[in-house]
């Protein structure tokens, strides 16, 4: 199975990006990885590698998409761009899946246009997974699409059940949706209809989940829409990383709590590592018609190995497939929401 790789994208591409795929190949041996972008900088990268494995290859792209290039119009513009054509051999069927650190917007805006979305979806979401207590829970969407109707909504529901099933292996994902309240009646239009669709699905539906409720894993699954999910993600990482920031450099200002910080060292490696991104790797673009998973723009080569290893499970499980049967018996509450 091949997995294109935009070797451009990301604020420590093209080294990282490289050494993450040279580190893929070899934890991956069956599977081929396709560096997209600039020739000789990435041909300069693998040799400070050393020996270039045998399944890794690069796919000539002469341009980028800077982080602060408008999404759709450099994508339009930019028609030999490395993310472009990481997307295009997907689209084309020479790679199963794609890998960016790069440009969100313009990942997302490549997919939605080269890939296009599976049979049913209306819109694609990004799912990413929030650390809670006892594993993980799945939030959709965190960015790809800010402008929800109802039915785009429960349709991330269904997506997203499907993922946890096949990637995290649970068997009756509890899906909430995010909300100002538990009761019923609580929050916006979007929100009460949204609740509407969920309760009348034979989907695991758990109610409302508040914000707070997230980390406690009141469900494996949290619905919402772009907007208010791409802050809550990087709300998130950023009070995270600042909690752990600042017990750090409070324990260092005496003698006695840098003892203690030094004996709870084994419990604080566990809680960082769930809080790492670098360990998921990547996130899905769940609902175009092919595999896309979109990395942190600081992304690390531990971060894209493990968005690699992310991308051919998705393949390999044919999350998709499953995706579009599911929708096809899901379609029914959500006929007459437009």
């Amino acid at each position: 199975m091949r997995v294109a790789v935009d070797a451009m994208g990301g604020d420590k591409a093209p080294h990282e990006v490289v050494k993450g795929a040279v580190r893929a190949s070899q934890q991956f041996p069956d599977d081929e990885i396709l560096l997209v972008g600039d020739e000789k900088a990435i041909h300069r990268e693998l040799t400070s590698c050393g020996t270039t494995p045998r399944n890794v290859t690069i796919h000539h792209a002469p341009q980028v998409v800077g982080m602060d290039d408008p999404a759709t119009s450099s994508i339009r513009q930019k028609i030999n761009s490395s993310i472009t054509r990481s997307v295009e051999l997907v689209a084309k069927r020479e790679a199963a899946a794609v890998v960016s650190a790069g440009h969100t917007g313009a990942t997302v805006a490549a997919a939605t246009l080269h890939l296009r979305t599976l049979k049913g979806v209306r819109r694609p979401g990004i799912a990413a997974p929030f650390p809670t207590r006892s594993g993980a829970c799945l939030v959709i969407d965190v960015g790809a699409n800010i402008a929800c109707k109802p039915v785009h909504l429960f349709q991330y529901g269904v997506m997203a059940t499907i993922f946890s099933k096949h990637i995290f292996g649970i068997k009756n994902p509890r899906v909430g949706l995010l909300n100002i309240g538990e009761e019923d009646a609580k929050g916006n239009d979007l929100a009460k209809e949204t609740f509407g669709l969920l309760s009348d699905s034979d989907l695991n539906f758990v109610g409302n989940v508040e914000g707070r409720e997230i980390f406690d894993g009141k469900a494996d699954i949290v619905v919402c829409e772009g907007f208010v999910g791409n802050v809550l993600l990087k709300f998130g990482e950023g009070l995270s990383m600042g909690i752990l920031s600042t017990i750090k450099a409070e324990a260092m200002k005496g003698f006695w709590t840098k003892v203690g910080l030094f004996l709870c060292k084994p419990a604080f490696g566990p809680l960082r590592a769930k809080m790492d991104f670098t360990e998921y790797g990547g996130v899905p673009l769940l609902g175009v018609n092919g595999v896309c998973i979109i990395c942190h723009g600081r992304s690390d080569s531990k971060a894209i190995q493990n968005a690699i290893r992310v991308a051919l499970q998705l393949s390999k499980n044919k999350v998709n497939e499953h995706i579009i049967s599911e929708l096809d018996k899901a379609s029914a509450p959500a006929a007459n929401v437009t």
